[in-house]
């Protein structure tokens, strides 16, 4: 079988990305997304990106862990499936698709996108982390001196043992300003830390207002591979029309046989 993929990064959250409106690649070939994904033995990455047709809005997001399991919604690819949409000609400076979380719009300037994510409404507080979903689960807990705090050990040790076989993304934190946040992750599926994560860092943000570490209504992240900006508002129903935003670019692409 042969196609063409495209390798895309957000802030170092890498994604091989396929324009599957013809149905190239069977979505139910687990081994091969994961072999694709393979650092070693495929072209690398955190996770795989399927563009495909959708009858009411302008495309589908679907998307696969490295492991090469179909799984809940991705920031930074949405983000980067957003610039492939515009590279392919679909949409222009603005756009409406649907992902596992359903639907969500979009926007993007040259290389900056901006993507409007779900709403919050529940967030469990306890004495040491946050719990909350931003279209995916997310654990929040405060550190200090994060950037030697081993991330892969406690990690790993939290995403299966206080979360069980499901698991969720395990994201440790330490604030550097009134708004602005340092942040590291373990992503499930992945199963390692990641450069960066954007329902993480979106998670971090609201979790940190609710905290009441910020007042700001726009945090900045601060993550390994780069900076992202998190911007909502807060009201009675929770946290509405919140948006991620940061700089998606397509690496290369290639030809798999």
């Amino acid at each position: 079988m042969k196609f063409q993929f495209f390798k895309y990064q957000g802030t170092g959250n890498d994604f091989v990305l396929i324009d599957n409106r013809q149905s190239i690649l069977s979505k139910n070939d687990t081994k091969l997304i994961a072999r694709l994904c393979d650092r070693k033995f495929g072209i690398g990455a955190d996770g795989l990106i399927l563009l495909e047709n959708h009858a009411t809005v302008d495309f589908k997001m679907v998307y696969f862990n490295a492991d090469g399991k179909e799984s809940s919604m991705c920031g930074n690819g949405g983000r980067c499936i957003v610039h492939f949409a515009n590279y392919l000609g679909i949409i222009e400076s603005s756009t409406k698709f649907e992902a596992i979380d359903g639907m969500h719009t979009a926007s993007i300037e040259n290389d900056t996108v901006s993507l409007k994510m779900n709403d919050v409404s529940e967030i469990e507080i306890n004495d040491k982390y946050l719990f909350l979903n931003t279209g995916s689960p997310h654990h929040v807990e405060l550190v200090d001196n994060i950037s030697i705090f081993d991330v892969f050990s406690e990690g790993r040790k939290l995403r299966n043992e206080t979360y069980g076989e499901e698991g969720a993304n395990i994201n440790f934190v330490e604030q550097l300003s009134e708004n602005t946040f340092s942040v590291r992750t373990y992503e499930r599926g992945v199963e390692d830390e990641t450069l960066s994560c954007g329902t993480g860092v979106t998670a971090v943000a609201i979790a940190m207002h609710k905290k009441e570490l910020t007042k700001s209504d726009s945090v900045q992240l601060k993550t390994p591979g780069g900076k992202l900006i998190v911007t909502f508002e807060n009201n009675k129903d929770g946290y509405t029309n919140v948006h991620l935003q940061g700089p998606a670019i397509k690496v290369f692409k290639g030809e798999w046989e």
